[in-house]
């Protein structure tokens, strides 16, 4: 299992260089020049060219590439062009925000999205099973930055039981932390939740048609039995995968939750570094962004071992 993890991961190497050099063709066709943007407001010509020759933008794309591998390669990020600070101290303070954001997202859509779908399951056919299809079903349609905006309006604002924008970290106190989390969280998790759900209970409901199911119900066992002790981990392998994937878009999604509620984390400094053309910031947000897809698919694919012995042999 642990040779199967290692030539994944060693496949998944390269991407963390491929993603970065594709931003890197992409700035160069975009509109705007970083250089005029640093210039200030009505810069003189001599200026912007005094910048990009103090930047290197004037070299060719692959020239810079190359240079920002050999420096990612030590270890080094670079240097915001906005704030002079170097982009792995910036990343650092603002990663905590993020990561305990899709934690929270991730926690919900898990608990949430397995709770309900064992419960339909468990009602497979009534009233229960419809409803909870019917609350999947829309939940996916549900915008989550519209979801976050009504979530905020109705709890914070009105009900004034969470905070409206901010971050606390954990070192001030778990509820603290928690409490700036709840609202955005749950607008973050709500459509992974669906998505598990939907998985889950279709997912179990074919496996409670295979004959072994059967077989164990009709020597009288009942069906909550038959569902934790017998279906439960065979139904997990679809859903499993179908995480893989939600990480990397909670991930993208905390952009426009993090700007709804204020809270100072790796997508709100993501769309300050593309408004202000801040090249090395951006990259850096890009090359983490990959590492933690890179690393969640390895999890799920050690998560597949444990699920699916054919995997292990």
């Amino acid at each position: 299992m642990l040779r199967y993890a290692g030539r994944r991961l060693l496949a998944a190497i390269p991407l963390l260089f491929v993603v970065p050099l594709l931003v890197f063709v992409l700035i160069e066709f975009a509109p705007g020049d970083p250089a005029a943007v640093l210039a200030g407001d009505e810069p003189t010509p001599e200026r912007v060219e005094a910048i990009r020759e103090e930047l290197h933008l004037d070299d060719p794309v692959l020239v810079r590439y190359l240079s920002w591998v050999g420096d990612v390669v030590r270890g080094d990020l670079g240097t915001s062009f906005l704030s002079d600070q170097t982009v792995t101290d910036l990343l650092t303070r603002r990663m905590a925000t993020t990561m305990s954001l899709v934690l929270v997202a991730m926690i919900f859509a898990v608990v949430l999205g397995a709770t309900l779908a064992l419960v339909a399951t468990l009602r497979s056919g009534g009233i229960v099973d419809r409803v909870v299809n019917w609350f999947a079903s829309i939940s996916i349609a549900i915008p989550g930055f519209w979801f976050g905006l009504v979530l905020a309006s109705v709890f914070a604002v009105g009900l004034q039981m969470f905070p409206a924008f901010g971050y606390q970290p954990l070192s001030a106190g778990l509820w603290p932390w928690l409490s700036h989390l709840v609202l955005p969280g749950i607008a973050l998790g709500l459509l992974p939740a669906a998505e598990v759900t939907l998985q889950l209970r279709s997912a179990l409901g074919q496996v409670m048609k295979t004959d072994y199911i059967l077989n164990a119900e009709a020597k009288g066992l009942s069906r909550a039995s038959v569902v934790f002790k017998h279906s439960l981990k065979n139904a997990c392998i679809p859903v499993i995968t179908v995480l893989g994937f939600r990480v990397a878009e909670v991930l993208a999604g905390s952009v426009t939750i993090e700007m709804i509620y204020n809270m100072p984390g790796l997508g709100r400094t993501a769309v300050e570094a593309v408004q202000g053309r801040d090249v090395p910031v951006l990259l850096g947000f890009v090359l983490f962004s990959t590492t933690i897809v890179v690393l969640v698919n390895l999890i799920v694919d050690i998560s597949y071992g444990y699920f699916n012995p054919k995997v292990r042999s």
